[in-house]
């Protein structure tokens, strides 16, 4: 049986597309009636935030039936463009143009290829250690020495975030989840259900933490950088997926006794999510735009969906690769 087809990670990927499907027909229903009491710009949000739901969980879910080379092919093409709109932010000078296509044509595509090819020790350290010093140096180059520090820190953060950060979240699907040399206790899919159980935690924390910023007498915590972002979204969307990360715990490796492990990893998730959300906006207040594209609609970018996946998957693929070592599972590339 492949992977896909298998009955919990159908349950799951169905279940969170049926569920999109009711709040589709909710929203639909609110927005037809005038005396709903609701907000219309706020109805008008939450339909945009379902439309992009839809979007991603049927790409996601459609990767999963046809493998995961192609889901890795997705997210680097995913990653290309993110790392397009970041770069666009600010005008490139001449002498980065070569640095630039290095960094797109070779560098971008290569960390990719790692990660299908399963190889952790690499793609580990290929950006932030060898990229990282082959940057500075071919801009160097160039002989351009005007707003240098500027160019180099925009190119290496771009590359950081868009492309190294979320390569990570494919490679949840290369992860040995349990050991060789004992009965299998995970069904098949494992992988395929750690990795949509990721997104699902993000995306509902995204929401969760808008809805929970809507309540009266709220704090917002950098007003001049994001005034949606509340300590009451951060703070009660946390609470709240952490208590939906522990009841998901069967779609995860963290299973049997170990449901608390499902309820903190989503935890950690909300919270690097909402730290992405942030500095993110940080970035756009600073170069003085509102989003960083328009691919989709209501909602500017690609990278304006993604920021908060971006910053919580290395994290999350680091801390799940630290809890199987203690569990004594060992990596392919450990032998």
């Amino acid at each position: 049986m492949s992977a896909a087809f298998e009955p919990r990670t159908l349950g799951l990927v169905g279940g969170v597309l049926i569920l999109l499907a009711v709040a589709t027909v909710i929203i639909r229903a609110l927005r037809a009636r005038n005396d709903s009491g609701l907000s219309t710009a706020i109805l008008e949000t939450v339909r945009m935030r379902v439309y992009a739901w839809w979007v991603l969980c049927s790409i996601l879910a459609a990767t999963f039936f046809i493998g995961q080379t192609a889901t890795v092919v997705l997210s680097g093409l995913g990653a290309f463009w993110a790392l397009r709109e970041f770069i666009t932010l600010t005008p490139t000078r001449p002498g980065d143009h070569r640095t630039l296509f290095l960094v797109f044509f070779v560098i971008a595509p290569l960390q990719f290829v790692l990660v299908g090819m399963e190889n952790y020790p690499l793609y580990s350290i290929v950006i932030p250690v060898y990229a990282f010093l082959i940057i500075p140096g071919l801009i160097a180059m160039a002989g351009d020495h005007k707003r240098f520090l500027e160019r180099t820190a925009k190119i290496e953060t771009g590359l950081l975030i868009c492309v190294y950060c979320l390569s990570y979240a494919p490679a949840l699907l290369t992860l040995r989840l349990e050991p060789n040399d004992i009965p299998s206790t995970l069904t098949p899919g494992a992988n395929t259900r750690l990795l949509f159980f990721f997104v699902l935690i993000v995306q509902l924390s995204d929401a969760l933490q808008y809805a929970w910023a809507q309540i009266p007498s709220r704090h917002v915590i950098a007003p001049a950088i994001n005034p949606t972002k509340t300590w009451e979204g951060l703070l009660g969307g946390s609470a709240s997926v952490t208590l939906i990360g522990g009841v998901l715990w069967w779609a995860t490796p963290f299973q049997g006794s170990n449901w608390w492990m499902a309820a903190a990893m989503s935890l950690v998730i909300s919270v690097m999510g909402f730290a992405g959300g942030l500095t993110l906006s940080a970035i756009k207040r600073d170069r003085g735009v509102r989003d960083y594209g328009t691919l989709v609609a209501g909602h500017g970018g690609l990278l304006d969906r993604i920021d908060s996946l971006c910053f919580s998957a290395p994290v999350f693929f680091h801390l799940t690769l630290y809890w199987l070592k203690m569990q004594g599972v060992k990596q392919p590339w450990e032998g």
